[in-house]
């Protein structure tokens, strides 16, 4: 039996070739290297009671001697702790920008930092400093824009923003003609690849308004958003990480040529874990291309190889 491995090169952890038959295991996904990632926590004024801090005291007594009651974590706090730990793992340097969004009186944004994604458990989230009258997208939506623009120079080569809301979207239509824009920018070289998760929580969600702004699909891009609804606030974290995941490969295919430049296998919408296709006779190696950016894997000539993986 003719079989042949290859030590492999990143990003696959495995090679194994057959008469020509490959079958290349991705050790991670490269759809997410050089990715920036960021979320956008609702500051509207209908998220304040999420924000509020409980109180609880130790006994009756020391409630009625006044004594300094513990403040229990509010209830977005733990989610966004959790949150900001996985999508470290998925950004380029653990370093995630937060911000509140939908604050003041004019939809203003609050930006609270680039957060370590390992000192989780130090951060608070007691809310912005003032709540908004009103929750318009679009000036999050261009905060991101403009980040990733910085962080393109730096190294960035796509960029994902995680926008959480309890209500009702009041600038829709700027959205829209906003993501527009953005597409045409992205599809020009202008912008690195972009995404867009938009996360609603509660009965106060208008889903059909979501619907209408993710559902949008760019003729030669694709979808710029995906979205869910939760039902309340301690499902979105996981939540959060599905989309995450599956914006990050389905957003993105993926192509395989072989050492002359032909290609092998094709992948419009959906790069698998584990890839599986034919080289032509002879062929000395393949490359992967996604976003662009271009994997060489070699492959050694067919030989009789009498190893222990040949014996059953």
């Amino acid at each position: 039996m003719t079989k042949v491995h290859e030590r492999p090169v990143e990003p696959f952890s495995d090679i194994h070739c057959e008469h020509g038959e490959v079958r290349a295991t991705l050790l991670h996904d490269p759809t997410v290297e050089g990715l920036d990632m960021a979320i956008y926590l609702d500051g509207s004024g209908s998220m304040s009671d999420e924000y509020e801090y409980k109180k609880k005291w130790k006994g009756l007594l020391n409630w009625f001697l006044g004594a300094t009651p513990e403040f229990l974590p509010n209830v977005v706090e733990p989610q966004v702790r959790w949150i900001l730990e996985y999508l470290a793992t998925k950004d380029r340097n653990g370093l995630l920008r937060v911000a509140y969004w939908a604050t003041g009186n004019r939809s203003q944004i609050e930006v609270i930092g680039e957060l370590k994604g390992k000192d989780v458990e130090s951060y608070k989230f007691p809310g912005p400093g003032t709540f908004g009258s009103s929750t318009n997208l679009e000036p999050a939506i261009r905060d991101f824009v403009a980040y990733m623009r910085d962080q393109a120079d730096k190294g960035a080569r796509q960029g994902c923003a995680v926008f959480l809301t309890d209500g009702v979207i009041h600038d829709a239509d700027h959205v829209k003609a906003y993501c527009d824009v953005i597409v045409r920018d992205i599809t020009k070289g202008k912008l690195p690849r972009l995404n867009f998760i938009l996360v609603g929580v509660g009965d106060g969600v208008d889903e059909e308004q979501m619907e209408d702004i993710c559902h949008e699909e760019y003729p030669g891009f694709g979808h710029l958003w995906c979205h869910r609804v939760a039902e309340e606030i301690g499902q979105v974290a996981e939540l959060v990480a599905v989309l995450v995941d599956e914006s990050m490969t389905v957003a993105s295919g993926g192509t395989v040529y072989d050492d002359k430049g032909k290609v092998v296998a094709k992948y419009e919408s959906r790069l698998p874990a584990i890839l599986e296709f034919k080289v032509p006779e002879g062929c000395k190696s393949f490359t992967l291309e996604i976003n662009g950016q271009r994997y060489t894997q070699p492959l050694p000539e067919d030989h009789d190889d009498d190893d222990d993986d040949d014996h059953h």
